[in-house]
């Protein structure tokens, strides 16, 4: 089969591999759409990072570069290992991209995320969803019933935007400003709007601006340049403030401005992945007693998260802007949201094409 395989920084090279192998309490699934996710550009431009470098091996997966890319993918299962239940054969799924010890604890309520040597599907090895076909273990697998599948290649991000409104204990009726509206911070502000917030978005890029109102997840976005952020979330609050801040931007002016908007007793949490150290403003969050939180990847939360895009509060297709083959995927998705990311959200490949 086809597969994009990782082997350095800017070396990605579409091969002929051998196929996964059925094993027992595994899923055999053909990948139908395989989105391209920050993390992948970073390791393209700066990796690897998550993906283990040639020689030195995960310690779970034993895999090191060449490693087969792509975490956030939907397909159809086509076989089931000895000793699965639950799933059929012909059934519509994503999956939960994680590699984690065996013996770690997947259930209701447990942390899995954060559990030692973490790594994903599709960066620390065991294939990935710009291939053709994968296997994976039963408990990652998610059936996701009527839910187009280039749709349901968005459920992955979407769920990292679940679990950071989780973590912020948001509640419907409340108020929150999400910083950036790039892919995360549209994608968080959609699963806030879902979920009965007022949301309010702060964004330079005219692009991003209009997709935020385009995909209606914001009440209203406001422009730095046009005013002080936090000022005007403060007039549409009678003066409080934001019940929660979501920083989606890794931008210390962000952060700051968050730490303004926010009410005294607010909760920020902290989605972006930062590539350098911001100076914290630590007298206001003293001053204020703002929780800042952080968040990393999902645990638990696919169920919910797919359940809210069946429930038809959240529409996925919007976030679509470009579909490619895999034959493509750099000069048509890497390059493009490299060179010209603001007018773009989500592309998604197909393995087949």
């Amino acid at each position: 089969m086809r597969a994009a395989r990782y082997y350095d920084q800017k070396d990605i090279r579409i091969e002929d591999i051998d196929e996964p192998v059925l094993k027992p309490g595994t899923v055999a699934i053909d990948v139908a759409w395989c989105g391209i996710c920050g993390t992948d550009l970073h390791e393209y431009l700066e990796g690897p990072i998550f993906i283990p470098p040639a020689g030195h091996p995960h310690p779970i997966s034993g895999e090191s570069a060449p490693v087969t890319m792509g975490h956030e993918f939907s397909g159809t299962i086509t076989a089931l290992g000895e000793g699965v239940t639950g799933l059929e054969v012909g059934e519509n799924v994503v999956v939960e991209p994680y590699i984690i010890h065996e013996d770690v604890d997947t259930g209701e309520g447990q942390q899995y995320q954060l559990s030692r040597d973490m790594n994903f599907i599709g960066l620390g090895g065991r294939g990935g969803g710009l291939s053709e076909k994968i296997v994976v273990e039963r408990r990652w697998v998610h059936p996701i019933g009527k839910i187009p599948l280039d749709e349901a290649a968005l459920i992955e991000p979407l769920s990292v935007a679940h679990h950071a409104f989780v973590r912020s204990g948001a509640q419907a009726g409340q108020v929150a400003i999400v910083g950036g509206a790039g892919p995360i911070g549209l994608l968080t502000a959609a699963v806030l709007k879902a979920k009965g917030l007022t949301v309010y978005i702060s964004e330079l890029s005219e692009a991003r601006k209009a997709k935020a109102r385009e995909t209606g997840v914001a009440d209203e976005v406001f422009d730095p340049r046009d005013g002080d952020v936090a000022q005007k979330v403060r007039e549409a609050t009678g003066g409080r403030g934001a019940d929660a801040g979501f920083e989606c931007s890794s931008v210390p002016v962000v952060l700051d401005m968050l730490l303004d908007a926010v009410a005294p007793g607010g909760v920020i949490v902290n989605v972006s992945i930062w590539g350098h150290k911001p100076a914290v403003d630590m007298p206001k969050l003293v001053l204020k007693e703002i929780d800042l939180r952080g968040t990393i990847g999902y645990a638990g939360d696919h169920p919910d998260t797919i359940a809210l895009v069946q429930s038809g509060k959240l529409d996925l297709a919007p976030f679509i802007t470009g579909r490619i083959g895999l034959d493509e995927l750099i000069s048509e998705g890497f390059d493009q949201l490299i060179n010209n990311n603001e007018e773009h959200v989500k592309i998604i490949v197909d393995p087949r094409a």
